[in-house]
């Protein structure tokens, strides 16, 4: 069956070019369409692709109401970020090679393809728009966090022990050669970030990323050392959707290979509140760790905590950096999401000592 070809923007996509994609992903029964009403979704929340929902109309036979369509940000700068990090690689691979191993709850890919190595890509998906999300400024309630803690837990566990599985042996891991040129760029970054970010960070927390600078791969080095798991490396609650008895995880650009506590860490860290997080959590990693040993995998919580300093020292304070620094964010949402997260991040790194760790 023929595959249609990757649309260079929206204007690209209707009605037959979705058919035949639906058609050839093999996913879901589909009739003939004879409307695709798009419309942008998400505006702000991510910065390196753009969503759309595409409401279908039928002339014949049936399939889904609406699809969710995302191909990669109109940005220049943030597209070659996602080229350069294999931001867009890695979700097209996710959701061919690994979403049916993962125990969480994923949309359904209906279709995915790329050209490696570029940002020509698309993915068609089921639309989860029942669903409800939480802004990240807002932050998580008690309830929410907890979900998310346990869905995690669901992939973290499917993943154990198996980071030289073939289906994720070609993910990058948390001392991948691109973390370590990541860790040299370090310095610039810092620099750059400042006069954009810089007022949202203490005194202590200006002085953990200037020890970054030149700490930061040390840093990643000695977190490795860890067992490793499949690992989402951007689960913030931007990045989840809620219902009364599941949480969907979207968007796996920046999946890789690593210790669990990198996503526990950047979730806590990134998408609650500093005072609910302060308050909250020692009970939530508890609660994660409760989590993963239902799902068969036994881990110590002072280990964990270990773990789980470090995390915080190198998780969402270098994503952090590098999006204040470099990326083209595009609105003003967008600044006030990054702004939040440097500000969180560092407190969370700060208030955790994962820094006392080291000489």
């Amino acid at each position: 069956m023929s595959e249609p070809n990757i649309p260079s923007d929206v204007s690209q996509i209707d009605a037959a070019w979705i058919e035949v994609a639906l058609r050839a992903g093999g996913k879901t029964s589909v009739g003939s369409i004879s409307g695709a009403d798009l419309k942008q979704i998400g505006e702000g929340i991510g910065v390196m692709g753009e969503i759309y929902r595409a409401a279908l109309t039928y002339s014949s036979g049936t399939g889904p109401a609406s699809v969710v369509v995302k191909l990669p940000s109109r940005a220049d700068a943030n597209r070659e970020q996602g080229v350069s990090l294999g931001m867009y690689e890695a979700e097209v691979n996710f959701y061919t090679k690994c979403a049916d191993r993962t125990t969480a709850f994923v949309p359904t890919s209906y279709f995915a393809k790329i050209v490696p190595g570029t940002a020509n890509f698309v993915i068609v998906m089921q639309d989860l728009g029942g669903m409800s999300m939480v802004s990240q400024i807002d932050g998580m309630s008690d309830t929410q966090a907890k979900a998310a803690l346990e869905t995690l837990a669901g992939v973290h566990a499917s993943w154990w022990g198996k980071a030289e599985d073939a289906a994720i042996s070609w993910a990058p891991s948390v001392v991948h050669e691109r973390i370590q040129g990541f860790a040299q760029m370090w310095p610039a970054l810092w620099d750059m970030f400042q006069p954009n970010f810089g007022d949202r960070l203490n005194d202590e927390g200006r002085a953990l990323g200037k020890w970054l600078t030149t700490n930061y791969w040390p840093a990643c080095q000695e977190f490795a050392k860890s067992p490793w798991t499949l690992v989402h490396l951007d689960y913030r609650v931007d990045n989840l959707m809620f219902d009364k008895d599941k949480v969907a995880v979207i968007d796996w650009q920046s999946m890789g290979r690593g210790p669990a506590a990198y996503d526990v860490a950047y979730l806590l860290g990134g998408s609650v509140t500093v005072a609910a997080r302060r308050e909250n959590e020692d009970r939530w990693v508890r609660h994660y760790l409760a989590a993963l040993a239902d799902a068969g995998v036994s881990y110590g919580f002072d280990q964990f905590w270990r773990d789980y300093q470090i995390a915080h020292v190198i998780g969402g304070t270098s994503t952090a950096v590098l999006t204040g620094a470099t990326f083209d964010l595009g609105n003003e949402r967008g600044k006030q999401l990054i702004g939040a997260m440097a500000e969180r991040h560092f407190a969370a790194a700060v208030d955790t000592k994962g820094r006392e760790l080291f000489a």
